[in-house]
């Protein structure tokens, strides 16, 4: 006799996780906080040509993206007050998109590391939301910061 159950994405997650732990593997834990940086990272700032203020937190051994690149990442953001105004890592789901579908600091900023990479971005306003801002969250002229873990590339 053959049965059909309908397995939820919860429950085909956890059948995955039992089947990969008799070889050897583990299934990638969730948490709600960025990883570790490299004990070498950098504690300066570097800024480039259009004025994007960014610090490789862990450099990635992975392909970098381009700018029609779709990724995963997980990331923090938080205002100039230190105000965090949306994490996928407190959702635990990291996001997939195109890298010319977001604002121009994380299209520039993201190419900079690889897969398993992790950059800390200090966005001015007119690389982010401009005068517009994106409310209610985000005022406006405001300067975002950003730590993103690259997971993906494709």
């Amino acid at each position: 006799m053959i049965y059909r159950t309908k397995l939820t994405h919860a429950s085909l997650a956890f059948v995955l996780a039992i089947a990969m732990l008799p070889l050897g593997c583990s299934p990638t834990a969730r948490t709600s906080s960025p990883g570790p940086a490299d004990p070498d990272a950098p504690t300066e700032f570097t800024t480039t040509e259009s004025g994007l203020k960014y610090r490789i937190l862990r450099v990635g051994s992975g392909d970098k993206p381009g700018r029609e690149s779709f990724v995963t990442v997980d990331y923090v953001g938080w205002l100039e007050g230190g105000r965090e105004f949306d994490s996928s890592y407190n959702r635990r789901e990291s996001t997939d998109f195109n890298l010319s579908s977001v604002i121009p600091a994380w299209t520039e900023g993201v190419q900079l590391i690889g897969e398993g990479g992790m950059i800390e971005l200090e966005v001015p306003p007119e690389l982010g939301y401009g005068p517009a801002g994106n409310p209610p969250t985000i005022p406006p002229n405001a300067t975002l910061h950003f730590k993103v873990e690259l997971h993906d590339v494709r």
